[in-house]
């Protein structure tokens, strides 16, 4: 895989999420049920998150190191998850959707400057770019899909 090839598998699964939330409300997107007690907007800002650690542990695994484990900072990755979405909630729409986006493009331009070597075969640095966006992020498009689903019935 080349960085164009994989910025494009990322853009395609970055899309799809935007999609799967396209046109909602801010009351609709506020509304708690998603996923559990998670709403869309805890989501994005779930979300956002992970491409945060990805932009914080990613220059740890170029230079050879490895990122600490959650287990030891948070207590485990459902703590971490839960402390993220428990934080996100005291934000407005509109700031945890300029986190998103501004947080997505910081992403984006690190991507652009990282070692191309990082991308053609499925080094550290690629598994854990692919764990925390384009593999995460249709995990959660498909969770506000069957949701959207299952309210217009």
């Amino acid at each position: 895989m080349t960085r164009v090839e994989l910025l494009d598998h990322l853009d395609k699964a970055w899309q799809a999420l935007l999609a799967s939330y396209a046109g909602l409300s801010e009351t609709e997107i506020t509304e708690i049920g998603v996923t559990e007690a998670w709403s869309v907007k805890d989501i994005i800002a779930h979300i956002t998150a992970w491409e945060n650690e990805a932009l914080k542990h990613l220059p740890t695994i170029l230079a050879g190191k490895r990122p600490p484990r959650y287990s030891v900072l948070y207590g485990g990755i459902d703590a971490f998850n839960a402390q993220v979405v428990e934080q996100s909630r005291s934000l407005s729409l509109a700031e945890v959707l300029e986190r998103r986006d501004e947080t997505h493009q910081r992403l984006i331009d690190y991507i652009m400057n990282a070692p191309e070597n990082q991308f053609q075969t499925e080094t550290r640095f690629r598994h854990r770019l692919r764990l925390d966006t384009y593999s995460h992020y249709p995990q959660h498009a498909e969770a506000i899909r069957k949701w959207r689903e299952l309210r217009s019935r």
